[in-house]
């Protein structure tokens, strides 16, 4: 059985090279530095680190290089790398700035064949597909440009042509749940498992230890969460050792 993987997430905002967090995708506040956020989860046992410029997209602007750079060489753990992808340059430059794993989001939907042409230069397993997705009249709709923009994109389907193309990975994020702390949503993940193969990081909600638990037995891969990292609210530590108390199988081999 494949470990799951505890993932603390840096929202980035770009501009000021500086974490942030908001809810809903809303109302960023400074939380902190990037590179001492990273080295401390890479003390506490974290398996992997996402970086995501999270104002890329919006500003129609590359993903900020020099804080990737600084994250990736302070640490041990995998780096992936988000927000701002748009082509196989774009890409190129993040990879040699030290990230494992680029995620494409809003250009990889406004031109699919980007995740074939990323997936065929570095691989399926460097290639992660973001999901960004809402509740909207039963089903789920993917959202754009740091979910500010509605697509007509079915989640589910979406995520089943990524990984047609070549997706190894896909970073599912509930915008209705981000920050709000009540839980991940777990029947959107179970939907997305329930039509790919590949692994799946599932981001938005958590707010205390059995929500990691209960999105784990939903069949997520990796268990993606910020503010309670930054706030320590929970120590991957001692959530890592929750977990397998529960049955999950992790890494305690730090």
């Amino acid at each position: 059985m494949v470990a799951v993987r505890v993932i603390p997430c840096l929202d980035i905002d770009g501009r000021r090279g500086v974490v942030v967090k908001g809810i809903n995708f809303q109302g960023l506040r400074e939380v902190g530095d990037p590179v001492e956020l990273a080295m401390r989860y890479d003390e506490e046992g974290a398996d992997e680190l996402v970086v995501l410029d999270i104002t890329a997209s919006v500003e129609d602007r590359p993903t900020f290089l020099k804080v990737v750079k600084e994250v990736a060489t302070s640490v041990t753990i995998p780096v992936t790398v988000g927000g701002g992808v748009r082509s196989v340059e774009d890409a190129d430059k993040l990879f040699k700035a030290g990230a494992d794993k680029v995620s494409v989001n809003t250009a990889a939907v406004r031109r699919p064949r980007l995740v074939s042409e990323l997936a065929e230069q570095y691989g399926s397993q460097s290639t992660v597909v973001a999901i960004d997705a809402k509740r909207v009249d039963g089903g789920y709709r993917v959202y754009i440009r740091g979910g500010n923009t509605p697509t007509e994109l079915d989640v589910v389907n979406w995520a089943r042509e990524a990984v047609e193309l070549g997706a190894g990975e896909l970073l599912v994020t509930s915008i209705d749940r981000d920050g709000t702390k009540v839980g991940y949503d777990v029947d959107l993940i179970r939907a997305v498992r329930s039509a790919t193969n590949v692994p799946i990081i599932a981001s938005g909600g958590a707010g205390e230890r059995k929500h990691f638990y209960e999105v784990a037995v939903a069949g997520a891969d990796g268990l993606l969460a910020a503010s309670l990292f930054h706030f320590g609210i929970i120590r991957i530590r001692e959530l890592k050792e929750y977990l397998a108390s529960r049955g999950v199988e992790v890494r305690l081999d730090y």
